[in-house]
């Protein structure tokens, strides 16, 4: 299973804009970085695209929602190119 880990110094929203061309408006990215663990001896840092006003991820392990993926033209399953989803592995500690 894929687990993906979102520390508490990385509980924030990163921006950058992306400049506009050819008269098109420039675009927002709203990113958050979380570590990926992918069997190797340390995870691999990562960067989760998030939604405008979406909130950020708390600390937590997560796996891949099952929204995310698409069955594509050739019928292979694939990564949605955006909307990746995360749900978490345990139930939020109150």
């Amino acid at each position: 299973m894929l687990t993906i880990e979102i520390f508490k110094e990385d509980e924030r929203i990163n921006t950058r804009t992306i400049p506009g061309r050819e008269g098109k408006p420039a675009r927002v990215i709203y990113e958050q970085t979380a570590y990926a663990h992918l069997g190797g001896k340390f995870p691999v840092e990562m960067k989760l695209g998030l939604d405008e006003g979406q909130p950020p991820y708390a600390p937590a392990k997560y796996t891949v929602h099952s929204s995310s993926f698409i069955v594509n033209n050739f019928g292979s399953l694939e990564l949605k190119r955006f909307g990746l989803t995360l749900e978490p592995l345990e139930a939020p500690k109150i």
